[in-house]
């Protein structure tokens, strides 16, 4: 019996490394066809069914990057279950990534925090297949679930990307100023890249910026693209 997913399509929002002004890679991230929300699309699939709709959608989302020609990194998201018990979703993640004329070092798998892995020693060695093709991963959220520190030390990501509650205010905010410090310590001495999500205000890309935080994502360089790859617009500092 053939499976009815719904339809569905892509936005992309830029990376952007400050330091060059330059946009480092484009997360794509899901939609409906007239641009409805994610939480439209991925409500309407059944547990059963997440794994294979998670590789379907991922499929489109490099048809669309190539069409629209993207040559800097595109980060993917990945449930866990997709790099756990068998190698069926890498090997097709690749196949996808050949047959659009991209190239595997071009993609981050992101995987969130707050999800659960339930075999990490299976997860870590389809980590290193995908390392070994120079496939990158991203710890997504970071700071928002419970095993973080953990993920970090056990997978050595290549980037983690700071959950948007860090950075909200951060210019105003102690605590969140002292976390993020140890974290770009860590960071820097781990030679991981760290990425600064949900940024939205001059304020706080200016204390990001001020502590070396070069890779920032947000509203206040750019927008989600639907079905395209949006320009990116620098505040006046």
């Amino acid at each position: 019996m053939i499976k009815s997913f719904p339809k569905f399509s892509y936005a992309f929002q830029p990376i952007v490394d400050i330091s060059t002004q330059a946009v480092f890679s484009y997360e794509a991230l899901i939609r409906g066809t007239q641009n409805e929300s994610a939480s439209s699309i991925l409500s309407q699939i059944a547990a059963d069914d997440k794994v294979e709709f998670d590789q379907l959608a991922r499929n489109y989302a490099l048809k669309l990057a190539s069409a629209l020609r993207i040559t800097c990194y595109i980060n993917l998201n990945f449930i866990p279950e997709c790099l756990l018990y068998t190698d069926k979703y890498i090997l097709a993640t690749l196949e996808a990534v050949r047959a659009v004329d991209l190239s595997p070092s071009q993609l981050v798998v992101e995987v969130t925090e707050g999800e659960i892995i339930h075999n990490p020693a299976l997860f870590a060695k389809h980590i290193d297949q995908f390392k070994g093709l120079g496939i990158k991963l991203a710890i997504d959220d970071f700071g928002a679930g419970y095993s973080g520190l953990n993920l970090l030390v056990d997978f050595l990501p290549d980037m983690i990307k700071l959950d948007m509650q860090l950075i909200r205010d951060i210019h105003s905010r102690g605590p969140r100023q002292a976390v993020v410090k140890a974290l770009i310590q860590v960071c820097t001495s781990l030679g991981i890249d760290l990425i600064a999500e949900g940024v939205e205000t001059v304020a706080e890309y200016n204390w990001l910026k001020a502590h070396d935080v070069t890779l920032i994502q947000g509203f206040l360089l750019a927008e989600p693209g639907f079905e395209t790859l949006p320009a990116v617009t620098f505040p006046n500092v």
